[in-house]
């Protein structure tokens, strides 16, 4: 494959609790091997629980709002323009602490699964359950 356009209203979308993924590069969107990438939105006060990608890397850019983003038991909150690199393995998580929808784009490599992401939550474990309280 040479490459491929994606328009807005071509991508994957899924609707969440806490907010919207647009699946922008995937294997199952482009047949990309080496990156997968999203746009998220998350709901104001909701946000993406702790959790790990045990084999890829993330960096995640804050494009609009306020996002208080963890990294295992670090805690910033993200502006736009501020980013986040999260090696693979690594305990993560990010919320919508602004009044408005926060909305950010997400970077994953490599390429894991037909869908080219994978999540392990880790959100009811110690000491995750209890950082935000």
């Amino acid at each position: 494959m040479a490459g491929r356009f994606v328009l807005a209203s071509d991508a994957r979308t899924e609707e969440l609790d806490w907010g919207t993924l647009r699946w922008i590069c995937s294997p199952d969107v482009t047949g990309a091997v080496a990156i997968t990438t999203t746009q998220v939105w998350l709901k104001a006060g909701l946000g993406h629980d702790f959790h790990r990608h045990p084999d890829q890397e993330e960096l995640i850019t804050v494009l609009e709002g306020e996002v208080e983003q963890w990294l295992e038991t670090q805690r910033r909150v993200l502006r736009p323009g501020d980013s986040i690199f999260i090696p693979a393995g690594v305990v993560h998580a990010s919320f919508n602490c602004g009044d408005g929808q926060a909305r950010m784009h997400v970077v994953l490599g490599p390429c894991v699964g037909p869908t080219g992401y994978e999540v392990e939550d880790v959100a009811s474990e110690d000491p995750w359950r209890s950082l935000r309280r």
